[in-house]
């Protein structure tokens, strides 16, 4: 069963029909071609559409539709992105043995899909299409989240005001999973009383399928229906509900859907209750508890993100009891020996722990960094001791196509050849950029800079003509950012940790570096806080204060609502990209490759995926091997007053600064292909995937 049906597509004449398949598999998003095509159509609807081609496609008039094929410009560029299109999907002879499950509590594709909060889910999202790209047979397990996470809003006080950020199902690019009956897929989430429902949506990520379930639906009461309504509930009797859909509910989206699997691959805890699962399917079939956990552990892969012990959900024994006590005899088990899998042995009456669940069930275990291998390794010591457990790394990567921006991807094209893609992790291949003149490099930059300025500035007129914000709150949102500016970018998530204020520690002096007349700096932050965590709102709201205070002369700036949509602006159109959490609690940090890969230079602390990345001519480093406030804010203001600020206003004769761009050479041809995700899959196949497969065979 996977026929699927989105009833908001606009019926498109037949010349042009192929417009609604594109729309709705999400390709487009990381073909610079694709994009264009929706652009073509009308640049203006296309920007207030939020670049979505569904939300385009449905304002269109039947006029405008007829002209389109009338335009033989279009229709030419319309018959070769439908012909690449129809290259991509074309079915391969498979060359797998293996298909492997994704499972994930959230994923960053595309900002009108808004069922990610951070870089976990732009990680999975870049996993599924990089899958896509070099064809491992794959299919993603997740959440549609009505409610979204969280929109950002900053009153004038500086606080964050959260409010729904709902899924747009109208718009989105989903389409209903339909029963053989052609009604919306629901399914029953097993062993859950009284009965949860949950309905199937599918997104088309390239050749990967991804399958969302969602709870609000008129089958389950409303304390049931609220299960899926946004990302990490703080309720953590309805968290532990909520992974309890995911990892059963999921489990069994799969089951009836017929689609079978041969690897298990958790993306963090959330998901992990689909181990369990599993072993009462492999029973089911014949094999004994033992063989069946066995066969679990020996075919499940499990990527840990944590920096934290305390980080993990870990719920109380009696909750699990009241909905594992049945569930548990399933598995040939009593209610003790279930849990014993999720005891952590540095803490035996804590509850059940959904990360020792998952290091005690999957015999293939990874972090994301080789620093974060470390760090894990130390924190969770005495279970590896006890359980004579190992770990191994995979630095996470990025997906190139969807985060370089399109002028260098036409430029990589240009200069690597057309085939760049499929050579992207070859380290020598980027050796060519050096042939590459300084001023073109520049202006590629520069234009890229004009367009992030241009992007806040038109998002603060919106909100100012829609509410009639105080000009104060204009100044503090970026409406005075200039792109001659040298200008520093600060977008992660905004909690104590990521130390978001270490910039503003010492504002006298930060003065004298961004009021410089002959050298002025510009800082631009952006980030959200979780809804229930004050401290990291409290941080906004001191960010926010000073960036409204006068004596900063407007260069200091919060973008509101950070999502996909501002990063990808962010990351290509600031010049330096700054990182500074507290060791060794950067578990990798993607946000500062997807920087480096557009060649805004890299400035972060000795932690996550820099220890591997800076080589000294790429990007700059400062702090110790131990965080302190003090000499960490003083080592980051030397760097700029002495390194950054005057290597950026070192130009020439044409107002290009020869030895920055020769930075931004080395930062590209070093990064890009050491941290791409194609290289990252690469080494998932390598390490595990194959060795599974070959194992099983």
């Amino acid at each position: 069963m996977d026929p699927s049906a989105n009833m908001a597509l606009p019926s498109l004449p037949k010349e042009i029909e192929e417009l609604s398949r594109i729309s709705l598999n999400l390709w487009w998003s990381w073909n610079p071609r694709g994009r264009n095509l929706f652009k073509t159509i009308s640049p203006y609807l296309w920007k207030e559409s939020g670049y979505n081609p569904i939300a385009l496609l449905k304002n269109l008039s039947r006029e405008k539709l007829e002209n389109l094929i009338k335009d033989e410009n279009f229709m030419r560029e319309y018959r070769y992105v439908t012909a690449l299109f129809r290259d991509y999907m074309r079915e391969e002879k498979k060359t797998r043995s293996f298909t492997v499950a994704y499972f994930c509590a959230e994923y960053g594709l595309h900002h009108s899909l808004p069922i990610y909060s951070g870089g976990l889910g732009f990680l999975a999202g870049d996993i599924l299409k990089e899958s896509s790209d070099m064809g491992i047979p794959m299919v993603g397990i997740g959440f549609m989240y009505p409610k979204g996470y969280v929109r950002q809003v900053i009153g004038s006080d500086g606080w964050q005001r959260g409010m729904n950020e709902e899924v747009e199902k109208d718009t989105a690019p989903i389409e209903r999973v339909l029963d053989k009956d052609g009604n919306h897929f629901v399914i029953k989430v097993p062993f859950i009383e009284p009965p949860v429902f949950a309905s199937v949506w599918k997104v088309n990520v390239g050749k990967v399928s991804l399958y969302l379930l969602d709870t609000d639906i008129e089958e389950n009461d409303p304390w049931d229906r609220e299960i899926s309504y946004r990302l990490y509930t703080p309720d953590m009797h309805q968290r532990l509900r909520q992974q309890i859909v995911l990892g059963i509910g999921g489990y069994k989206v799969l089951e009836e859907m017929g689609i079978e699997y041969s690897i298990l691959h958790l993306n963090e805890g959330h998901p992990a209750f689909a181990l369990f699962e599993r072993v009462r399917a492999f029973m089911e079939r014949g094999m004994s508890k033992e063989e069946a956990l066995e066969a679990v552990r020996e075919s499940s892969v499990f990527t840990t993100h944590t920096p934290l012990q305390s980080a993990t959900d870990v719920y109380g024994f009696d909750l699990m009891g009241k909905y594992f006590e049945k569930y548990a005899r399933k598995l040939d088990m009593d209610k003790s020996e279930l849990f014993s899998f999720g005891v952590d042995p540095s803490s035996p009456a804590s509850g059940f722990n959904m990360s020792v669940f998952a290091f005690n069930m999957c015999n293939h275990r990874n972090a994301v960094s080789k620093k974060h291998c470390e760090v894990t390794k130390n924190i969770w010591r005495e279970l590896f001791e006890k359980e004579k457990r190992s770990i191994d790394y995979i630095t996470n990567g990025v997906h190139l196509p969807s985060w370089a921006g399109e002028e260098l991807y036409f430029l990589f094209e240009r200069v690597l050849g057309e085939n760049w893609l499929e050579i992207q992790d070859d380290k020598d291949v980027w050796e060519i950029l050096e042939e590459v003149e300084e001023k073109e490099l520049w202006k590629i930059h520069y234009l890229n800079k004009i367009k992030m300025v241009n992007f806040i500035r038109e998002r603060v007129r919106k909100k100012w003509a829609k509410e009639g914000i105080d000009p104060l709150i204009a100044m503090a949102e970026g409406v005075m950012l200039d792109p001659d500016v040298l200008t520093i970018g600060f977008a992660r998530r905004m909690t104590s940790y990521k130390r978001p204020d270490l910039i503003l520690y010492d504002l006298d002096r930060l003065e004298k570096i961004i009021n410089d007349p002959v050298r002025p700096v510009q800082i631009i932050f952006a980030g959200k806080a979780h809804p229930a965590d004050d401290p990291g709102k409290m941080i906004i709201q001191k960010i926010f204060k000073t960036a409204q205070d006068r004596r900063f002369r407007g260069r200091i700036a919060f973008v509101e609502d950070y999502g996909e949509e501002v990063a990808k602006y962010l990351v290509k159109g600031v010049d330096v990209w700054l990182n500074n959490p507290l060791l060794p609690l950067e578990a990798c940090g993607t946000s500062g490759m997807k920087a480096s890969v557009n060649g805004t230079l890299h400035l972060s602390v000795k932690d996550g995926w820099w220890i591997e990345g800076y080589n000294g001519k790429n990007g700059w480093s400062f702090g110790g091997e131990i965080s302190d406030e003090k000499r960490d804010a003083y080592e980051l203001y030397e760097v700029l007053e002495k390194e950054i600020v005057p290597l950026f206003y070192d130009i020439d004769k044409d107002g290009v600064p020869v030895g920055w761009v020769k930075m931004m050479k080395e930062a590209i041809k070093s990064v890009a292909p050491s941290f791409s995700a194609r290289r990252m899959m690469k080494e998932y196949l390598e390490k595990f995937y194959l060795p599974i497969s070959e194992k099983n065979m």
